[in-house]
């Protein structure tokens, strides 16, 4: 599976956090993040991650077309819900590709490991069919 990792600059900290609590299943995953989230991810945990750009230079975008092209399994997005943001506009869009292409996604640390603990037991593993590995 292809689980994309996106954290707002105030929960960056949580999403290392949880990234070094749930190593061991993430590591039998393709991880891909935007740019910052993915350094201090790899930094961190030593996890191989594919970094895109950085959030404020389009990085979530590029994950929203990855997403639309489903090329993505998971999406794990720790969003700051107080402070709004420039970008809001483009993480809503994000969301709604999940949303039409049958992404699953969490947007907080509760969620995220309801769906990690479900990769582990095997629930995703419906993707495979609708996103059959290339050969």
């Amino acid at each position: 599976m292809t689980i994309a990792l996106i954290a707002h600059d105030s929960k960056k900290e949580l999403m290392v956090q949880f990234c070094t609590a749930y190593c061991r299943i993430l590591s039998q995953n393709q991880l891909v993040a935007t740019g910052t989230t993915g350094k201090l991810i790899a930094e961190s945990t030593g996890l191989p991650v594919k970094r895109f750009l950085s959030g404020k230079q389009g990085g979530d975008q590029q994950i929203a077309a990855r997403i639309a092209c489903n090329e993505i399994d998971l999406l794990i997005f720790f969003r700051d819900p107080i402070n709004a943001k420039p970008s809001e506009p483009n993480e809503m869009t994000l969301l709604r590709l999940c949303d039409v292409h049958n992404i699953p996604m969490a947007t907080n640390i509760a969620t995220a490991e309801v769906l990690i603990h479900g990769l582990e037991r095997g629930d995703l593993d419906w993707r495979s069919i609708v996103n059959p590995p290339q050969a």
